[in-house]
């Protein structure tokens, strides 16, 4: 993609962020062909937003989850400053087609994990980490058929990206625990909506962690110290509506309470 082309369509995909509104698709003049420069547009997106980039998602941890979206593997977004909200936030859902909610664990790099030739390894990833953190992600598509579109123009549109509340910095000894066995559960009202464990993430979170360091190693920008990285969901993602008042219960690792509006 040229320059102009990229520029197009994160123009275009931020007029439909802003608008809460959906496209088909990203016109062929502008259309990413591959993850490479699907990332250059979603770097566009960000700039084009005028807001700092204070962490990362991951979409489609799952089998089940890329067959859902038709892809073949994970893949990142940038998580937007005014995007990331505190616990007992309420949620808007206005324009959200998607409208679920996520369960997942979150990661605080305490040091950086730039680009470079030789990947990281699981252990050198875990020795960035600074804290471990509860946290919902409530995603979202600028696509009228997200499934359809495929991964390039996904990554375009910031794998989904739209909100993520984040719970404080766990006291527990979570580096102790198999975070791939750890049970997570959802309720809504105080009804449990859905049970699942940390396995679901690419098999374990950490796992999930050491493969954005090495995507982002490869396609930009690397990951910074005080990035806050969610690494994909541990539970099916769950139905929410205006009203709900929803909870992510980790046991002993903490708890993070929000609502929809």
């Amino acid at each position: 993609m040229t320059p102009a082309a990229v520029s197009e369509a994160a123009a275009l995909l931020w007029r439909h962020w802003s608008a809460r509104s959906r496209l088909d698709a990203l016109p062929t003049g502008c259309r990413p062909a591959d993850r490479t420069e699907g990332y250059a547009v979603q770097a566009s997106l960000a700039l084009r937003s005028g807001q700092p980039v204070v962490g990362w998602k991951i979409a489609a941890t799952s089998v089940a989850g890329q067959r859902h979206i038709n892809v073949d593997g994970p893949i990142a977004g940038r998580m937007l400053r005014d995007r990331v909200l505190a616990p007992g936030a309420v949620v808007p859902l206005e324009g959200n087609s998607m409208r679920v909610a996520e369960v997942e664990f979150a990661f605080r790099m305490g040091r950086a994990l730039p680009m470079r030739d030789a990947p990281y390894t699981l252990e050198e990833t875990m020795h960035a980490v600074a804290s471990l953190h509860p946290s919902v992600e409530v995603p979202d598509s600028r696509y009228e058929d997200f499934v359809r579109v495929g991964a390039a123009q996904l990554i375009a549109d910031d794998a989904c990206a739209c909100w993520l509340v984040v719970g404080p910095a766990s006291t527990d000894d979570w580096r102790a625990r198999d975070l791939a066995a750890h049970p997570v559960r959802a309720s809504i009202g105080g009804r449990t909506v859905a049970e699942g464990t940390g396995a679901a993430a690419l098999g374990d979170p950490r796992v999930a962690l050491a493969w954005i360091a090495n995507e982002l190693r490869v396609h930009g920008p690397g990951l910074a110290a005080g990035d806050i990285v969610t690494t994909g969901t541990c539970v099916v993602p769950v139905a929410v509506a205006p009203g709900d008042a929803f909870v992510a219960d980790y046991g002993p690792i903490g708890s993070l309470a929000l609502s929809f509006g």
